[in-house]
């Protein structure tokens, strides 16, 4: 079944991803959220952001970045000391030339951390020299570290799980396309909003032209998100989905975009995270389970780690029951 022109779902030409369809099954968001777009054509300082990629990136990956220049910088200072002029280092103590190395290996660790022990102190002009301007730089990046932290926990994010999968359900008598999402933390989410956008292909003069089309939610905002939330979008005459057999949704080069907005207690801050959902990720004929289970002294206990599992259905027989 081909794509019927959309009249009564609002339809816009893009989202900002352009129209141009480059490969079948081209995935425009990743699962994290990110633009699934790369650049090119920049050198490489003109076309990344040092503050940006800091403060997103993997925490093990910046503990590590951290921890390389430490090492790296204190390598440094060392090899001047021990080639330029290591008999101006008093106290040192050493049998071996790699004993000696590790000597004013760690003598430029407390100078660049200003610890200064007291064992080793420099006495010629060179060597104390070196020890200041070493002083300075580990002063200077202990600084910039220390914002760098700063920034990457004081940053606002909206922890909301999504599910790994969509399914099309049974829903009041008809079918619906959904997706679950709920708050991984205790900190509260007030004035949750939604958007699902569909990316679709259609052929224009027999070229292939992709367009978007926002669809139209059960609920698309909530006033908290305590437990979980099943975003629905019912699959009603009015919508682009209507009358879609399973195999429509497999062979369509279809993209469920998903935009969550709230406001963060914690930080007084308004959060903001997405993902998509691609063919691969749809479950034609399938509801999710419950998540919700009675907790003790009356509490309500959600089961994060439910929050993907589904059952499967036979939509005829539920549509017929759920009418």
């Amino acid at each position: 079944m081909a794509l019927r022109k959309i009249i009564k779902q609002d339809e816009f030409r893009e989202l900002g991803f352009g129209n141009k369809v480059v490969e079948s099954n081209q995935r425009l968001m990743n699962k994290d959220g990110s633009s699934n777009v790369r650049r090119k054509g920049l050198p490489f300082f003109q076309s990344v952001s040092i503050y940006q990629t800091l403060i997103t990136m993997p925490w093990w990956k910046f503990n590590l970045l951290v921890f390389t220049f430490y090492i790296t910088v204190n390598i440094l200072f060392a090899l001047v000391y021990y080639f330029v002029d290591p008999d101006h280092l008093n106290g040192m103590v050493y049998n071996s030339e790699f004993e000696k190395f590790a000597e004013v290996f760690f003598f430029s660790a407390q100078s660049l951390t200003t610890v200064g022990y007291g064992r080793l102190n420099p006495s010629g002009y060179f060597d104390s020299t070196l020890a200041s301007i070493e002083s300075l730089i580990g002063l200077l990046g202990f600084a910039l570290a220390t914002g760098l932290l700063y920034g990457r926990f004081s940053r606002p994010l909206a922890r909301i799980l999504f599910s790994k999968n969509m399914v099309v359900a049974p829903y009041k008598g008809i079918t619906a396309l959904m997706f679950r999402v709920a708050n991984r933390t205790k900190s509260e989410l007030v004035d949750i909003q939604a958007s699902v956008i569909l990316s679709y292909v259609i052929q224009e003069n027999g070229k292939p032209i992709r367009k978007f089309s926002n669809l139209k939610l059960e609920l698309t905002k909530v006033n908290l998100l305590s437990t979980s939330w099943t975003i629905v979008h019912p699959i009603d005459e009015e919508s682009p989905l209507y009358n879609w057999k399973e195999a429509d949704f497999k062979k369509n080069d279809l993209e469920v975009l998903a935009l969550l907005q709230a406001y963060e207690e914690t930080f007084s801050q308004t959060v903001h995270t997405r993902t998509s959902y691609t063919n691969e990720e749809l479950h034609y004929g399938a509801k999710f389970e419950s998540v919700i289970e009675a907790g003790p002294n009356g509490s309500i206990t959600i089961a994060l780690d439910k929050i993907d599992k589904f059952v499967r259905v036979d939509l005829e027989q539920e549509i017929i029951r759920t009418a």
